[in-house]
C-alpha cells in the first residue's frame, strides 16, 4: 500500500497537494490529516463526496510500501509503515537539515506547494473535474495571497491560468479563501470583532461591526474577509472611522443580498458580493443607524427549506438493525436516514456507518450504535443558508425537517438538495438554452404533442419531465426523436384524460405504473372538437406522419433489486429516485416540460459533469451486482460516445463479471442485439473481450481480427443485384442474424451449439447457424462436385446461411462458386415443364419431380444444352421409366 500525507491544521495548499499527488499515480491513497482548517472542512462537507480523500481510521490493515509527505517535511507515525517503508517529500519550503539520508526529496521554491504537481499535469494534459480544479487553485490562492505575497512566483501565474482554463471556479474559491494579517490589521480585527452584531432577517444572519483606524493605513479588506470567515454570516456591513471619513466595506455570501446596491445609498459601489465606499461628513453612529435601517429595507427573504425537501421522510429507530437498513438502503437508493425515538431526532445513520459494521459483520448491531448521535433539525422556514450552515458544522448530509409547533418530522433536506439549488443558475460553458435545444431537436408535431402532453400534467398539478438518453444525446448535440417522459404523479390517471380529451386507446400495467397511449388512433379520431394546437391541427397541417404511433407515459417510481441479476421490484417514487435506479449518471438528466419549468434541466447525481469529462460512472458500488447487464451497457456508451469508464466503475464492473453466467442468456442477447446493432459494433465488441466480458458469458465466445474486419463490413453490406434478390439484407433482423451467424460460423459444430443454447438464440437463427458452420467446413469438398451436386447441396440452406458463408470465406474460387449458385445455377429449370409430361401420358406422381430434376441436372453439368438434346433425354428417361415400371410388375 502506498499512502500520501500532508501536515496537521491543513490548510488548502496541504489539501490540494494531497489531490495533486494522487492525480499524478492513482495508485497513490491521499489520506486526510485529523485536523484541517474550518474554511478547509467546510470545503470538504460540501464538495468531499467528489474528492478521493480517505480517512486514516479506514485504511486497510496492510503493510504500507511508501509514504509521500506533501507541502511538509514532518512524519507523523502511521500503522503499518515500518523501517522498509519508503518516504518521498514534496514541498516547497525550506530544505530541513535533521531529515533522514535515506528520503527521497524535491523541494522547489514555489509560492503555493499545489503548483509543483499543476505542472506535471499540465505536462500529461489531465482532464480535471471543477470541483479537482477549484481545490487546486484555493491551494495556490490561499498560500500566495491570492497571487499577491512577495513570494509569488510566475509558475504559480502559469498554474492558476491552467487551472482556470480547466473550468476551476472563481466564485467558489473566493467563498473559501482566507489570508493572514498583520499586527496593525489585527488590532482592528479585534475592535471589529468586540462590536459584531448579529441581525436575523428573513432567515439571513446580516453582521454590522464598527472601529476606529485612524492612525492606521493599513489596507481594510482582508481585515473584513477575516471576519467574515470567523463568523461566517450571509452578510456583513463594516464601518470603520479612518481620517478620510467612514468607510464601508460590504461582503455578501447570497445571491440574495445585494450589498452594491446598500452601498449606493452612500455613493458606495461594487457588485453584488463585495462593495465599499467612503461617507463623508457623517459620524460613525450615525452612518450606522442609517445603515442598519437600508439593510431591513434591501434584503430580500430567502429560498427556504421547504422549497426543496423531500416530503414522508423514511426514519428509523435506535433498535433497528444494521442489515434491515443495509437492505433498505439497496431498496431506495437513500444514502442515511435520521434516527427517531419518541418523535424526537437522537442521530443519524449513514451509509458509510452501514457499510463498515457490515465488513465486521455487525449486521444485528442496532442503528443507537452505528449512528452519528446528535439532535439536528431544521424548521420549513429556515433559509437555504441557515442549512448550509447546520451542514457544515454537523457533518450531516441528511437532515430533518420538523414542524415547529409540534416537533413532528415532515420531510428531510440532503446535500444534493442543497448543491443543486446553490448551482441551479450556474451555466456549463459553450451549452445553449435547453429550450432552444429542444425545440430545434424535435419535428414540429412531436414538439406540439409534448407540449400538448405538458399542458395536461400541469392543469392535473403533476410535474413531467422528458428524461434519460433524449437529454443525454440533447446535450452531446445528437438529438432523437424518440423520448421517454416521466410523471410525478399518476401517468395512468393522465393518460386517460388526454385519450377523453383527445381519443385513441389506453393500455396501462398498473404496477409499474405506466401507461401507452395509442396515438394514431387519436390522430385519426373524428367528431371531436379540437384546440388549434391538438393532434387535429397537426393532421390537418400534413405533418401526421411526424408523430409516433405510440407515447409512453411513466410514473416516477423507484426500484430495488433482491438479490443480484434478479429483475428490479417497483415502488412509487419522485423524479430524484426515478433517476438514482438509472444505470450510469449520464442517463440520470431530466427535462422539465410543465408550466413555468419548461426547459429546465435536472442534474441530481452529476451526470452533467460527466458528460463534459466524457466519463461513464455507476451511480453506487452495487450498480453491476443489481443488474450485471449493466457490465455490456457500460461498454457500449463507452464506445458510442468515445468516452471512458471511470476508474471506480472499471473497478466495480471488474469485480461483477463474474455474476454475468448467472444472467438468463435471454438478457445477456438483448443486450448483444443493441451492440451489434451499434455503428460502433466491433469497437464495442473488442473493448468486451479486452475486459474478459465475453469469456465471463461463454468460455467459447471469441473475438478476433477477422471478426473485428467481417463484422464491420456488415454495416455497409453491398450486394450485387442477384444477391439482393436472393437475401434481403436492407432488413435490420437480416443484419443482426447475419451478424451472429458471422461472429460463430468458425466455431466446432458443437461449440456452436452450446454458445447459442447459452444465448438463447431463436431456433430459426440457431438452424441457419448450424447450417452455415456445417457448409463452411465442407467448401473444400464442395469445390470437387458437380453444379447439380452443389445446387443440390445449397438449395436445401437457409439464403442467409448461404450468405454469411459467402461472406466469411475468403477464398475467391469458393466464392465464385457460391456466386454462380445464387446467380445462375440456383435459377436453372428444364424447357419441359408438368404439362409436358402429362402430353405424354406420364401418369402424374413422384416420376414427374424425378424427371424434371434428372432434365435440371443434366443443364447444370453441361450434359445437354438445347431442347433437341432434351428431348431426346426425356425419351430415354421415359422409356427407362416403362421399363422399371414392367419390372415391377413381373416381380408381382
Amino acid at each position: 500500500m502506498k499512502i500520501i500525507l500532508t501536515h496537521e491544521q491543513a490548510d488548502f495548499d496541504a489539501m490540494a497537494s494531497l489531490l495533486g499527488a494522487h492525480l499524478l499515480d492513482e495508485a497513490l491513497i491521499p489520506v486526510l490529516p485529523r485536523k484541517v482548517n474550518r474554511n478547509v472542512r467546510a470545503f470538504l462537507h460540501l464538495y468531499g463526496i467528489d474528492l478521493p480523500f480517505i480517512d486514516l481510521q479506514d485504511l486497510p490493515h496492510s503493510p504500507i510500501e511508501s509514504i509521500t509527505l506533501v507541502d511538509t517535511q514532518s512524519l507523523i507515525s502511521v500503522r503499518g509503515a515500518s523501517s522498509h517503508t519508503k518516504v518521498y517529500v514534496i514541498d516547497h519550503h525550506p530544505l530541513r537539515e535533521d531529515l533522514p539520508a535515506d528520503w527521497n526529496i524535491t523541494v522547489s521554491g514555489t509560492g503555493a506547494n499545489t503548483t509543483l504537481f499543476i505542472e506535471t499535469l499540465r505536462e500529461r494534459d489531465v482532464v480535471l473535474s471543477t470541483v479537482q480544479s477549484t481545490l487546486l487553485l484555493l491551494g495556490i490562492y490561499e498560500d500566495t495571497g491570492s497571487l499577491t505575497y512577495s513570494r509569488t512566483t510566475a509558475r504559480d501565474l502559469r498554474a492558476a491560468s491552467y487551472l482556470l482554463e480547466q473550468g476551476a471556479s472563481l466564485q467558489i474559491a473566493a467563498d473559501f479563501l482566507n489570508h493572514p494579517l498583520s499586527t496593525d490589521q489585527q488590532a482592528i480585527y479585534d475592535q471589529l470583532r468586540s462590536t459584531a452584531v448579529n441581525y436575523r432577517i428573513h432567515g439571513y444572519m446580516v453582521i454590522v461591526a464598527t472601529g476606529d483606524a485612524k492612525r492606521m493605513d493599513e489596507e481594510l479588506s482582508s481585515v473584513v474577509h477575516k471576519l467574515r470567515d470567523l463568523l461566517d454570516p450571509d452578510a456583513i456591513f463594516v464601518l470603520i472611522a479612518t481620517r478620510g471619513g467612514v468607510q464601508l466595506i460590504a461582503r455578501s455570501n447570497s445571491d440574495n443580498i445585494d450589498v452594491a446596491q446598500i452601498a449606493a445609498n452612500f455613493g458606495g459601489g461594487g457588485h453584488e458580493r463585495a462593495a465599499a465606499g467612503i461617507i463623508k461628513n457623517k459620524p460613525l453612529e450615525e452612518a450606522r443607524a442609517e445603515l442598519i435601517d437600508i439593510i431591513h429595507r434591501y434584503v430580500q427573504p430567502s429560498i427556504t427549506v421547504a422549497e426543496i425537501m423531500s416530503t414522508g421522510p423514511q426514519l428509523v429507530s435506535p433498535e433497528t438493525r444494521v442489515e434491515d437498513v443495509a437492505n433498505r438502503m439497496q431498496r431506495f437508493g437513500h444514502e442515511g436516514y435520521p434516527v427517531v425515538e419518541d418523535g424526537s431526532v437522537v442521530g443519524l445513520l449513514t451509509r458509510r456507518g452501514v457499510d463498515r459494521a457490515i465488513s465486521h459483520q455487525l449486521n444485528n448491531y442496532p442503528a443507537s450504535k452505528v449512528m452519528d448521535a446528535g439532535e439536528y433539525s431544521v424548521k420549513p422556514d429556515d433559509s437555504i443558508e441557515t442549512l448550509q450552515r447546520l451542514m457544515t458544522d454537523s457533518g450531516w448530509g441528511q437532515i430533518p425537517v420538523v414542524q415547529p409547533d409540534t416537533g413532528e418530522i415532515i420531510g428531510i433536506v440532503t446535500r444534493t438538495d442543497v448543491l443543486k439549488t446553490l448551482t441551479s443558475h450556474r451555466r456549463v460553458p459553450g451549452w445553449q438554452s435547453m429550450v432552444d435545444r429542444l425545440e430545434s431537436a424535435l419535428p414540429a408535431a412531436r414538439l406540439e404533442l409534448l407540449k400538448l402532453v405538458a399542458r395536461a400534467a400541469h392543469e392535473q398539478g403533476n410535474a413531467l419531465y422528458i428524461v434519460g438518453g433524449f437529454v443525454r444525446d440533447l446535450l452531446l448535440d445528437r438529438p432523437s426523436t424518440d423520448f421517454d417522459l416521466v410523471v410525478e404523479g399518476d401517468a395512468i390517471a393522465l393518460a386517460r384524460s388526454l385519450a377523453r380529451v383527445y381519443g385513441g386507446r389506453i393500455t396501462s400495467h398498473t404496477r409499474f405504473g405506466t401507461a401507452k397511449w395509442l396515438l394514431r388512433q387519436a390522430a385519426a379520431n373524428e367528431g371531436r372538437n379540437y384546440r388549434p394546437a391538438d393532434l387535429r391541427a397537426l393532421v390537418n397541417s400534413g405533418i401526421v406522419e411526424d408523430l409516433p404511433d405510440s407515447l409512453d407515459l411513466i410514473s416516477a417510481r423507484t426500484e430495488f433489486y433482491t438479490h443480484p441479476t434478479a429483475l428490479s421490484t417497483v415502488e412509487r417514487g419522485s423524479i430524484k429516485l426515478d433517476l438514482h435506479r438509472r444505470d450510469f449518471t449520464i442517463n440520470t438528466l431530466a427535462l422539465r416540460l410543465d408550466g413555468r419549468h419548461y426547459g429546465e434541466l435536472h442534474d441530481y447525481w452529476g451526470g452533467l459533469g460527466d458528460l463534459r469529462l466524457g466519463l461513464v460512472r455507476v451511480l453506487h458500488s452495487l450498480s453491476f451486482v443489481d443488474d450485471p447487464t449493466r457490465i455490456l451497457r457500460a461498454v457500449r456508451f463507452e464506445q458510442r460516445f468515445g468516452f471512458q469508464i471511470e476508474k471506480r466503475t472499471l473497478e466495480l464492473l471488474r469485480d461483477a463479471e463474474g455474476l454475468l453466467e448467472r444472467l438468463s442468456g435471454d438478457r445477456i442477447r438483448h443486450e448483444l442485439n443493441y451492440i451489434l446493432e451499434e455503428q460502433a459494433a466491433t469497437g464495442i465488441l473488442s473493448r468486451v473481450d479486452e475486459l474478459g466480458i465475453l469469456k465471463a458469458i461463454h468460455p467459447e465466445l471469441v473475438w478476433d481480427e477477422w471478426l473485428h474486419q467481417h463484422l464491420g463490413a456488415l454495416l455497409e453490406l453491398d450486394l450485387p443485384p442477384a444477391w439482393g434478390s436472393f437475401v434481403d439484407a436492407s432488413l435490420p433482423e437480416t443484419r443482426l442474424y447475419l451478424s451472429y451467424i458471422m461472429w460463430l460460423i468458425r466455431l466446432p459444430v458443437g461449440f456452436a451449439r452450446s454458445v447459442s443454447e447459452r444465448l438463447k438464440l431463436p431456433t430459426d437463427m440457431r438452424q441457419m447457424l448450424i447450417q452455415a458452420n456445417q457448409l463452411l467446413q465442407e467448401l473444400p469438398k464442395l469445390s470437387s462436385l458437380q453444379p447439380s451436386q452443389i445446387t443440390d447441396r445449397l438449395d436445401n440452406i437457409v439464403p442467409l446461411a448461404v450468405l454469411a458463408v459467402y461472406l466469411a470465406s475468403d477464398q475467391a474460387d469458393v466464392q465464385k462458386l457460391l456466386d454462380r449458385y445464387v446467380t445462375k445455377w440456383r435459377l436453372a429449370e428444364p424447357t419441359i415443364n408438368g404439362h409436358d409430361l402429362r402430353a405424354r401420358a406420364v401418369p402424374p406422381g413422384p416420376v414427374y419431380r424425378q424427371i424434371l430434376k434428372t432434365l435440371r441436372d443434366a443443364w447444370l453439368d453441361g450434359k445437354i444444352s438445347t431442347a433437341a438434346e432434351e428431348n431426346e433425354l426425356l425419351t430415354k428417361l421415359l422409356a427407362e421409366t416403362a421399363i422399371s415400371k414392367e419390372n415391377f410388375k413381373v416381380k408381382q
